[in-house]
């Protein structure tokens, strides 16, 4: 079995929807819900489901939140090893989003991702924690300093690495390791923020990204298609659609987790992207920030909503 060591956000995510049309400023009629969430741990909770070991180091506080985060690794069969801040408070995610999911507002008191500083990753279970694993994922929650040292620490060992962009403020922190990352996945926002610019053409991603140093990079467009290029070639790939969309949270992690799934296991990036948005697919249709019940064998099944991926000339 393969092992994958994931560090990242490990917190709480709070979502309200507004009932009605949206009023600015004053007080709207809703619903509110509550779950574990953050890039690395939505990706490391999927991997978990699709027969990977993962281990899962990240940052909590020593309150009912961190608690959660800890029912909901323990749930996914996820070895966690988190640094406990007891007196400090589980970082969380606030958004308010209109009736037909657009956001309207959030807020992220991500504070306590700050104190994961590099030392940290010197303690000696830590170093053989990154010695046992195939794969290393981290997502742009961490501290820079804590990003370079992860990248270095993995190239060091030969060891790939794979990283989740977050949010066009914080991708800008993988720019002094760039070329150390064997995989990134972001949005268009998240690419132009890295590049400095928007190109004219979905395909002229391959090259702005490419000139970073970045080796191998998959760019996703919402309900257009997607963009990959790496080793392999350049690909982009039409996402299945389906029939209802029940919450759009995590679709971009559960599409990381899927394509280094299938990755992992031998495939190459255009076949890979496929088993991606199949992930993503079967988040989109679940409430949940993670399917519960995705499995390989599910996965498996919805590959055949799937095009193939098409190459970029």
């Amino acid at each position: 079995m393969k092992r994958i060591l994931v560090f990242g956000g490990a917190h709480i995510d709070r979502r309200g929807r507004i009932s009605g049309e949206t009023a600015s400023g004053a007080s709207n009629p809703g619903t509110w819900f509550e779950e574990p969430g953050g890039g690395g741990f939505n990706a490391a909770r999927n991997l978990a489901r699709l027969g990977f070991d993962v281990t899962m180091i990240s940052p909590r506080g020593g309150d009912p939140a961190g608690e959660l985060v800890t029912e909901a690794a323990y749930a996914a069969g996820i070895s966690d090893r988190p640094f406990v801040f007891l007196d400090r408070k589980t970082p969380s995610y606030t958004a308010v989003l209109e009736r037909d999911g657009n956001l309207v507002i959030a807020l992220a008191d991500m504070e306590l991702y700050r104190y994961f500083v590099p030392r940290r990753l010197a303690i000696r279970w830590v170093r053989e924690a990154f010695a046992a694993n195939d794969l290393i994922l981290f997502d742009a929650n961490l501290p820079e300093e804590t990003i370079a040292a992860i990248v270095s620490r993995a190239n060091a060992l030969g060891i790939p690495v794979a990283a989740i962009a977050i949010s066009p403020a914080k991708v800008v922190k993988l720019k002094p390791c760039i070329g150390g990352i064997d995989y990134l996945f972001l949005n268009e926002a998240e690419a132009a923020a890295l590049i400095g610019q928007l190109p004219d053409k979905p395909e002229d991603w391959v090259s702005l990204l490419g000139d970073t140093g970045l080796k191998s990079g998959v760019i996703t467009r919402g309900q257009r298609e997607l963009i990959a290029f790496g080793r392999d070639g350049a690909f982009c790939l039409e996402p299945p659609s389906v029939e209802t969309v029940a919450d759009v949270t995590g679709a971009g992690d559960s599409l990381a987790a899927g394509i280094l799934s299938a990755l992992m296991q031998g495939l190459p990036l255009d076949e890979a992207l496929r088993h991606g948005a199949a992930a993503a697919a079967l988040t989109v249709q679940s409430p949940y920030a993670v399917n519960e019940k995705l499995s390989a064998k599910l996965l498996a099944e919805t590959l055949a909503l799937v095009q193939r991926a098409r190459i970029l000339h």
